[in-house]
């Protein structure tokens, strides 16, 4: 343990003016609070906060955070109370020990109650209160939760071990890299995962030593030659280290790129400290004159500091003997707050002290949070999660905050709210205005959601949702929605073959026949025909296994499609020559096909056949298996319906009233624009895909036509392939 006189002198060595007196009876006043007490390892408890104190005077804290220190543990673990450590050693430190006492109890746990979880996010909100007025309060216990990471394995709990591991990682890291303390934010990473992954751990440390083995000592080697480098280059007090990189930063980088060990190239990093901002840059020229550079490594933090105040030019190259290397260029100063964060610029060095939090913006984030939170409990979940940064926080109109992944939109959030406004969700104001439902949530959005009753989930939704729940709300109601489109179409289907044998359908008349088919149900056995999995013929012979057919089946016959709008016209047929009665047709959504193009089926399972053009680039796909393709071709008549829909891309003038004139065009020729969607823009033009009805494409022609004639109108193609 170290010693009383030990204490003092090393907190007197770099702050001459320090409390000599104040040190010496909180030294004792510690000792005896807690006695007799021991830790798991064995050692007197005492050893734990003498342990914190010597954390805290390599960081070179003043006297209060010492004093601090050594009183941490008091208030909770011994008879001692906030008042008494007030009334012996001042308001400032009463006020620090409290604060870490707070902090002492937010546990990563398994909350059995409300009234526990109440009461823990109570203790995480007078947590966050206190670091934001005094950030020291932080850096005593990251000093605490060290030292306890240190001695972890006396613990037999495995359990628990992995409890306080799992914690440290999750909350205390991130707190630490949050005020730039990056010797501590290493080490309790490298302790954690020691812990949480120690075979992972292991396999690192020996693969590295190997390439230590392998390369002798060529670190020493690289760091001799980058000094060369500098001298002769007008650089000559460069201080070059290097380092392997710690194991847990290999192993996630390892995880984030989803890489093997052997495909890391750059598991070496090295240091450049000059003496000036100047200098900084020189010797970044110096190192991109002599080496190549590796594309998008490059980080300019010294003209752009991180919120945590680090500083550095960072930069990879390849570097002596044909390595990959990282290496960061920066001032002492820069070093300095680089690896003690915060601490570096504390009051015997500056003048002053600014010790409230506020000055850091996580924290005033954490605060703008409380503010608007209205139960301790929520407060807690998301303050928990916005120490990382694949969170986003944003607002109800109300005030109420919702948490969302990084990426989140609108509909993501509307489904956060509640599952019915997710679903009737059309549209969106982002702090106050009306914004497309794929746009991505930033931090701190307030967000109000429009909603319809005749409004349901659209399938594209799922393309841009994040959050599980949205995506699940989505697919089920797809799900429900296609399911009851078949029923209706496999109905159909067989109320029209049973009319040309010269029966009435019921759903009854299928209720023998399900057990041949593998149907639990009547509506079952509807999808089935509906989707083309069965055909009417199929089920109607089932049903009527005497019936002789009046007629047999001809390849020229049409099947019914339900396309037209106006009433009455349920069972007009499909004009397309060359189907197999009963079967499921589609149009197919990347050409588009119109009555006048050539056109050819595709057999889809589930989906029947779908049509394409003979020109379509998706049909290169089918080429290795002929058997799926029909041999199919328009048939006009009266019947024909009206109703089909073409696509084509404009690239239409950024000048007022050119919106206006385009769909002019389009109405005038009888066309009706179905859809729009702009995929290009730039400050002269627009490029868009507009799906158009028209009857045929003849019809798409002529409205082509008119659109080139258009001056706004730079060019007009049919879509392909979109």
């Amino acid at each position: 343990m170290i010693r009383q006189y030990e204490l003092v002198e090393r907190v007197k060595a770099y702050d001459p003016d320090a409390d000599e007196d104040l040190l010496n009876r909180a030294y004792v006043f510690a000792m005896k609070a807690h006695g007799s007490q021991t830790r798991a390892s064995g050692d007197p408890y005492f050893s734990h906060p003498l342990e914190v104190a010597g954390i805290l005077t390599r960081m070179k804290l003043d006297s209060a955070s010492i004093v601090t220190a050594l009183l941490h543990d008091t208030v909770e673990d011994t008879g001692a109370t906030v008042k008494d450590v007030e009334r012996l050693f001042g308001g400032e430190v009463a006020r620090l020990v409290d604060g870490v006492t707070k902090l002492s109890r937010i546990e990563l746990q398994h909350i059995e109650s409300q009234t526990d979880q109440i009461k823990q996010a109570e203790n995480f909100r007078k947590l966050v209160l206190a670091m934001s007025e005094d950030i020291r309060v932080l850096l005593v216990k990251l000093a605490d939760r060290v030292h306890n990471m240190r001695t972890l394995y006396h613990l037999k709990n495995p359990d628990k071990r992995k409890r306080i591991a799992r914690e440290t990682l999750e909350i205390y890291a991130p707190l630490a890299e949050r005020i730039g303390v990056h010797q501590m934010k290493d080490e309790l990473e490298d302790l954690s995962f020691a812990e949480l992954n120690p075979e992972a751990r292991d396999s690192i440390l020996a693969r590295l030593a190997f390439l230590r083995s392998e390369g002798g000592n060529l670190v020493t080697r690289i760091i001799t030659e980058l000094r060369r480098n500098f001298q002769d280059n007008g650089v000559p007090d460069a201080m070059v280290t290097g380092r392997e990189k710690t194991p847990y930063s290999i192993w996630r980088k390892m995880q984030r790129k989803d890489v093997a060990f052997e495909q890391l190239s750059d598991i070496m990093a090295f240091r450049v400290i000059v003496g000036s901002v100047e200098q900084c840059y020189q010797a970044l020229g110096v190192l991109h004159a002599r080496y190549p550079v590796v594309p998008g490594r490059f980080k300019d933090y010294v003209s752009t500091p991180k919120p945590n105040g680090y500083r550095s030019i960072h930069t990879a190259v390849i570097g002596p003997e044909r390595q990959r290397i990282e290496i960061q260029i920066r001032t002492q100063d820069m070093h300095e707050v680089s690896e003690l964060g915060v601490a570096a610029h504390w009051a015997y060095k500056q003048g002053h002290a600014r010790t409230d939090g506020k000055q850091y913006r996580w924290l005033r984030e954490l605060l703008d949070i409380l503010e608007h939170a209205q139960r301790p409990e929520e407060f807690l979940e998301h303050t928990k999660l916005e120490l990382f940064q694949d969170q986003v926080f944003c607002f109800t109109p109300k005030g109420d905050l919702i948490s969302l992944p990084r990426g989140a939109t609108p509909v993501d959030f509307a489904y956060a709210v509640h599952s019915q406004i997710g679903d009737t969700c059309v549209g969106a104001k982002i702090n106050g205005r009306m914004l497309p439902l794929r746009t991505q949530l930033q931090n701190g959005d307030q967000v109000e959601i429009a909603t319809s009753k005749a409004q349901t989930p659209s399938p594209a939704w799922e393309r841009f949702v994040v959050t599980g729940k949205a995506r699940a709300r989505i697919r089920k109601f797809v799900r429900t929605q296609q399911r009851e489109q078949y029923i209706d179409l496999g109905r159909a289907m067989l109320q029209k073959q049973w009319r040309q044998e010269g029966y009435d359908f019921t759903d009854k008349a299928l209720d023998n026949v399900l057990k041949i088919f593998q149907a639990g149900h009547s509506e079952d056995l509807l999808a089935s025909v509906g989707s083309g999995l069965q055909s009417a013929r199929e089920i109607f012979n089932a049903v009527f296994p005497g019936h002789k057919a009046a007629a047999a089946e001809r390849d020229d016959k049409v099947v019914p499609l339900n396309r037209q709008r106006a009433k009455g016209r349920k069972d007009q047929p499909l004009p397309i020559r060359g189907l197999i009665p009963g079967m499921a047709v589609h149009f197919a959504g990347c050409c588009h096909p119109l009555p006048g193009d050539r056109i050819v089926g595709i057999v889809t399972t589930g989906k029947g056949v779908t049509i394409h053009t003979i020109d379509c680039e998706t049909l290169e796909s089918f080429h290795d298996t002929p058997e799926r393709w029909i041999d199919v071709s328009w048939e006009s008549g009266p019947d024909t319906p009206e109703e089909h829909v073409g696509r084509i891309n404009v690239i239409i003038a950024n000048e007022p009233g050119s919106l206006g004139t385009l769909s002019t065009v389009i109405g005038k020729n009888g066309g009706n624009i179905n859809n729009l969607k702009i995929t290009n823009r730039n400050p002269d033009f627009f490029e868009m895909l507009i799906d158009i009805e028209v009857k045929d494409l003849k019809h798409l022609t002529n409205i082509i036509a008119a659109l080139r004639a258009t001056p706004v109108i730079n060019s007009v193609d049919r879509a392909r392939g979109r």
